[in-house]
């Protein structure tokens, strides 16, 4: 239980931020299972996957470091359905 104004305004925050943030992984988990599970996945959901990762990453929800080891891996298997 917060003990002061600014702990109790703090504590709503969190629970806004955390309740946003989980969404946004929750899309992030469907973009890459949905990618993952097509055998010959669009060029255009990969980019519509690493973009989202982007925006993520820029907010904070993600790791850059992370956001950059997805994007490499993203990348990786668009290069291969190009060939």
């Amino acid at each position: 239980m917060a003990n002061t104004k600014s702990a109790a305004k703090r504590a709503r925050q969190r629970v806004k931020r955390s309740l946003r943030n989980r969404s946004v992984l929750t899309h992030l988990r469907t973009m890459q299972k949905a990618v993952g599970s097509a055998q010959t996945a669009g060029s255009d959901q990969i980019r519509a996957l690493i973009s989202a990762i982007d925006k993520a990453a820029k907010r904070g929800i993600i790791h850059e470091n992370a956001s950059n080891r997805r994007k490499a891996r993203l990348n990786k298997a668009l290069a291969a359905t190009a060939k």
